[in-house]
């Protein structure tokens, strides 16, 4: 049975949830990459209207938009493409697509304010983009913390591993088909 922390702040309380998802993942995220996740998961908290979203659109219509706005609806696409693929994955199953279609977008969106924001976020959203399905994975781990059976179906676990390489989805495919005979099918790094 899994044992309750209660932390003294909320924050605090998100903070070790993040870390222990960072030590059953085996990932050790920059701090910057761990407390803007932190901060995510207390914005989402407030805004569950978020999964009424459609992304693609919001997307375009950043390209529209000008200055602090368009790096709005960046981040929001962003944002909410990263908590759709690692803590909501069934929302790819709703919306009929995979979830790396999330991945892709939200790493998009994340590379486009790093080319379009100044140097000391330039770097944030730069770092979001590249590692953007590590920090998925955490939240990958922080679904499966608690739970009893893999947070993907067999079939989304094999998807998003070949289209993104994520090691949570590897080991999710490994323990839904309770083999841990299933290696890489090349010798390529994970694509993150």
């Amino acid at each position: 049975m899994t044992r309750l922390f209660i932390a003294p702040t909320s924050t605090a309380q998100w903070h070790k949830l993040v870390n222990d998802a960072q030590v059953h993942c085996k990932y050790e995220l920059e701090e910057d990459l761990e407390s803007y996740l932190v901060f995510l998961l207390m914005r989402f908290l407030s805004r569950p209207e978020m999964v009424n979203s459609i992304l693609a659109i919001e997307y375009l219509q950043s390209f529209t938009s000008q200055g602090q706005l368009r790096q709005i609806r960046l981040q929001e696409v962003g944002d909410h493409c990263l908590l759709f693929s690692g803590l909501f994955p069934k929302q790819a199953q709703r919306r009929r697509v995979k979830i790396s279609y999330f991945v892709n977008l939200g790493r998009s969106a994340y590379h486009q304010l790093a080319e379009n924001s100044l140097q000391a976020t330039a770097e944030l959203y730069s770092q979001l983009a590249l590692h953007f399905v590590p920090v998925m994975d955490v939240l990958h781990a922080i679904r499966r913390l608690g739970a009893d059976s893999p947070v993907l179906e067999p079939m989304e676990a094999m998807e998003l591993w070949s289209d993104t390489g994520s090691k949570q989805a590897l080991e999710n495919l490994r323990e839904s088909t309770q083999s841990s005979n299933i290696q890489p099918l090349d010798n390529k790094t994970p694509r993150h």
